[in-house]
Formats: structure tokens, C-alpha cells, sequence
């Protein structure tokens, strides 16, 4: 960094995208300052669902217990159902374990969810207070509220982002090696870049399609009132009040959420009005305490033409906007962070070849892609569900239309919330530093993963014979695994060293390991995606260089 530099990297937002990124550039002693307009955090819960690829991460960040430990007490089931209205029929019902129990039952799974975590239901209000601490304990990391970026440009050795304080009465040009903006949908640093989003910005639908109105609320009767078993996500289906309600703190908070009719305003919306939508939802009069309300849309299927320009570089809302079915958006945000984190360390400590920061947009903008589609695949099939007249009443014509109803949502609730495949399936193939092997990965389908070593894609997970995960034994940067004794590394070390890489080569014996990565040696990359395999180390130091993004 030279001495006319504030730091190595600005980050302009401090959601989950940009805590994240911190975090991963503060875990390997890069100097960022992160700008964030609000002087204080948000607390209207927003997304809901922490996928397990993700509390991964959080785990090799070495966190995931602390966000485990957050939201719903721990044996509290998270089942997700549906029903006509609340106090009336239920439809419907996936049952999923409680936090408790996903640390218990995570040790005994194979195949699909083979994994080192499994997911957590937690408001994401309770994330980012995570988040924002283990930013703030980093020494290298300044978190800067209350401060706005209102400029931003790329001088070829550099970048200058002009930022100034939320009430305009204080401003100071930043300068740094890069920048990278996770600013949100509206981001003001990628309309700065003048890139645009591309895709669908308007889908129609009967829920989860145009302008959807939620409100944060706490009552210590709802479950007195509710004549179900406890759920950690409620939905309605009925003609006239459509919603879904998730439960913030399994005690006295939720949020529920319903669309509004065409041409309705969230400001025009009296406190009365909301609650009698609420009561709509029940079919019951309870009293209830509205703590915030808000709006957004539903509908979206966005991704960014550009995910970087020069030295600036965009992630999380910044470059794709989802309908929030399959809790999509904020994880691929936290992937987005990952991604990019080690990359710009690399290339700023001198590591990394012109090639890798390149590859950030090859990887994150296919993946961003394939998410949104997938999540508007789950908006349709819950939002296009037709509800006949007849649906509520107390008749066999009614009962024989519910029983459609819970037929297509026990199916949809698999569907949407056991997606293995998209949690650990998203892959990088095609990329300028993932080394082919001239081996196909199995198809990608939402609700099943087949591990594999086939490079491009998540490093296949095993539990070791002393009761740690192999992501537990990896190295912080890049890791060569030994899966065989006979497996020769020396030409790896000697060739990382010349080249200023840091490897860990950690021999790993464990039965089975071998036939699960069908390689003797497997080159493992710092967010744990295979970036090649082989049986012999004679081309390391290409590969390597492939690897790293030199020529």
C-alpha cells in the first residue's frame, strides 16, 4: 500500500455482503474501511433462512456457532406449513429439526447432505450483529456509519471514493488499491459504473408478484391463539389474504407478509388497516403491537450485465435481485463476499496474476444467474397456485380442494426448502482459473447434490476419524490433500513457495477419501471449491499459476 493510500480496499455498504467481505479481507490482515449510510443497524427482520454452504463459511471463519446460537431457541422446530388461514385448516407441513438437533443429526448424514452444517433459520437483523463484530474485531478493518459514498473512480492505479457523512457536514476523499460496492439494489456505485441490470423486473402473480407490505410485530398470545403445532414459517392460501409469516424469536416477535392490490400504497396503510390484514391472515381477533413496517417487491429476476469494472467491483443486491423464495438472495450475497475476498488479497499481496480478479465475475455472474432462475421457479409454483371458490367451505367439494392444496404444498415445501443441490451444487466450470479434467459433473438439480472432485465445484465433505470435518483440517488459503501415501507433494511445496502461494498439504488417509475425490492429490481453493485433481504432481507449478491467475 503506498503511503498515499487510506487503505487497500473501500467497501461501500455494510449488509451481509460487505460485513463479509470484510471479514474475509481482516482475517488476512488487508486494511479496508467500509462506508455504511445508516448510523444504525436495521431492525426489521428481513431474510430469514442461513443455507447450509453458507454457515460453512461461517465455520471456516470460525463463527458459525455464534450465528447458530441466534434466533429461535434451540429446540424450537422449524417447520415450514400451510394452511387455509391460520387458526383454520392446515394444508400442509415439511418438518425440519430444530438447531439442537441440526447440530446432532449434521454427523450422521451422507450423500446429498454430506456437509459440515446444516442450515439455521435466523433473521438476518441477528446475522449482521454477528457480523458486524467479528468485522469490528479485526484490526485492519475500519467501520465507518453514518458515511455515504458520492463518488467513485477507477485512476488505472487506484481508486478515489468520494464520501461524506449522512447530514452532509463532513467529506473526505478515500484512496485505495480497490473498491468494491455491496450498496444494495439501488446501488449508487454500480449506477455510478453505469451498469445495468438485466432480466425480468415485473413478473405477475397472484402472491409473491408486485408490491408485497410486511410488518414486525410482538404478541405474547399468538401462540396461545394458533391451533396448530409451532412452525418457523406460517403461510395462507385463500382468496382473500395470501401471506407468509416467520417466527423472529420463537417467543413474542414475527413478521408477516402479504401483497398489496394493484394501484395500493404501504403508505396509505393505517396501523388499523394492517392489523385487520393480520386478522384477515388468523380468521381471528388478536391484539397485536406493530414494532416496524415495510415494503418491497416481489418479482424479480435481475442480474447485472457487469460485475466489475477495473479496480471496482460489485456483489450481493448490487448485481442480482431475487424474489426471496428459497432465501436465495442474502446467501448468494455471503458466496459473492467469499469469492471476492481472497482474490483481492491475493492480488494485493502480490500472489494473485491478472487473470484471477477477472475470474470473479466469470464465476459469481453464472452462479447469480442460476440462482434467480431457480428462485423464480419457486415464486411460480407458489405464487401461481389457483385457489378455487369453493376452497374454505365446510363441504366435500371444499375438502376435496384442500386436499389438491396439500398435495401441491407438500410437494412445493420439498421443493423450495430441501435444495441440496443448489446449496452445494453451484459450480465454476468455464473459469480461466479452475484446471479441467476433461470429467463431466453430475446434473444440476435443485433438490438433490452428488458429491464429486470434479474441479469447479464445493471440495466433497467427510467427517474424520477424530471428530472434526475435513473443512475443520483445511488450510486458510489453498490446500493440497494427499489422498493416497504414495501421493508426491514436494513439487507442489517447492513450486507454491517459488511462487509466493500459500499452501497447506495435509495428508488425509481417512477410508473412503480417495474413491470420494477419485484423485491422488486434490488442489483445494480458499472458499474450498476444487480448482483441479490428478494422480501426479509433475505439472504443479502450471497448475498452480492456472490456479492463481498468472500467465
Amino acid at each position: 500500500m503506498s503511503e498515499k493510500q487510506d487503505c487497500d480496499v473501500v467497501i461501500v455498504g455494510g449488509g451481509p455482503c460487505g460485513l463479509t467481505l470484510a471479514i474475509e479481507l481482516g482475517r488476512r490482515g488487508i486494511s479496508a474501511i467500509l462506508l455504511e449510510e445508516r448510523t444504525t443497524p436495521s431492525q426489521f427482520p428481513s431474510a430469514n433462512a442461513t443455507q447450509a454452504r453458507t454457515m460453512e463459511h461461517y465455520r471456516r471463519l470460525g463463527f458459525a456457532e455464534k450465528v447458530r446460537a441466534e434466533g429461535l431457541p434451540p429446540d424450537y422446530p422449524t417447520d415450514i406449513a400451510y394452511f387455509t388461514r391460520y387458526t383454520k385448516h392446515e394444508l400442509a407441513r415439511f418438518s425440519l429439526p430444530s438447531a439442537r438437533a441440526a447440530r446432532e443429526m449434521v454427523r450422521t448424514l451422507s450423500g446429498s447432505w454430506s456437509a459440515a452444517e446444516l442450515p439455521h433459520r435466523v433473521s438476518q437483523i441477528f446475522v449482521e450483529s454477528v457480523l458486524r463484530e467479528e468485522a469490528a474485531a479485526c484490526p485492519t478493518i475500519s467501520l465507518r456509519p453514518g458515511w455515504r459514498m458520492t463518488a467513485i473512480r477507477d485512476t488505472g492505479q487506484g481508486v478515489e471514493v468520494e464520501a461524506e457523512t449522512a447530514d452532509g457536514g463532513e467529506r473526505k476523499t478515500l484512496r485505495a488499491a480497490y473498491a468494491a460496492g455491496a450498496d444494495g439494489g439501488s446501488s449508487p456505485t454500480r449506477k455510478a459504473l453505469g451498469i445495468n441490470y438485466s432480466g425480468e423486473s415485473g413478473a405477475v402473480r397472484d402472491f409473491m408478484g408486485g408490491r408485497m407490505f410486511a410488518i414486525h410485530f410482538r404478541s405474547t398470545e399468538l401462540y396461545n391463539v394458533l391451533p396448530h403445532p409451532r412452525a418457523w414459517m406460517y403461510w395462507t392460501i385463500n382468496h382473500d389474504r395470501r401471506c407468509f409469516m416467520a417466527a423472529v424469536n420463537g417467543r413474542d416477535q414475527f413478521t408477516i407478509h402479504t401483497q398489496l392490490a394493484p394501484g395500493q400504497q404501504a403508505r396509505d396503510i393505517s396501523d388499523a388497516q394492517a392489523k385487520a390484514m393480520f386478522h384477515e391472515a388468523m380468521a381471528a381477533r388478536l391484539d397485536i403491537e406493530i414494532i416496524g413496517r415495510s415494503a418491497w417487491n416481489a418479482g424479480y429476476t435481475l442480474v447485472a450485465e457487469k460485475f466489475q469494472r477495473g479496480r471496482i467491483l460489485l456483489g450481493g443486491d448490487a448485481v442480482h435481485l431475487f424474489t426471496p423464495t428459497g432465501g436465495l438472495g442474502y446467501n448468494t450475497a455471503v458466496e459473492d463476499a467469499v469469492n471476492l475476498g481472497w482474490k483481492l488479497a491475493a492480488m494485493i499481496k502480490g500472489w494473485g496474476g491478472p487473470a484471477l480478479l477477472d475470474s470473479y465475475e466469470t464465476e459469481r455472474q453464472a452462479i447469480a444467474r442460476r440462482n434467480t432462475t431457480y428462485a423464480r421457479g419457486f415464486a411460480d409454483s407458489v405464487g401461481l397456485f389457483a385457489v378455487p371458490p369453493e376452497f374454505e367451505a365446510d363441504t366435500p367439494t371444499g375438502e376435496a380442494a384442500r386436499k389438491v392444496a396439500s398435495d401441491h404444498f407438500n410437494h412445493h415445501a420439498r421443493f423450495e426448502f430441501n435444495i441440496p443441490g443448489i446449496t452445494f451444487g453451484g459450480r465454476y466450470d468455464g473459469s480461466p482459473v479452475i484446471v479441467a479434467d476433461g470429467t463431466a459433473p453430475p446434473p444440476d438439480s435443485p433438490n438433490a447434490y452428488v458429491p464429486t472432485a470434479c474441479p469447479g465445484g464445493r471440495a466433497p465433505h467427510l467427517w474424520l476419524a477424530d471428530g472434526r470435518s475435513l473443512y475443520d483440517a483445511l488450510g486458510f488459503e489453498f490446500t493440497l490433500l494427499a489422498l493416497r501415501p504414495s501421493a508426491g507433494t514436494a513439487p507442489f511445496r517447492a513450486a507454491a513457495d517459488a511462487l509466493k502461494i500459500p499452501l497447506s498439504i495435509v495428508p488425509l488417509g481417512e477410508p473412503g477419501a480417495r474413491d470420494l475425490y477419485g484423485a491422488d492429490l486434490a488442489l483445494i481453493r480458499p472458499d474450498q471449491i476444487v480448482a483441479w485433481r490428478g494422480h501426479a504432481a509433475t505439472d504443479a507449478a502450471a497448475v498452480l499459476r492456472r490456479a492463481t491467475g498468472r500467465p
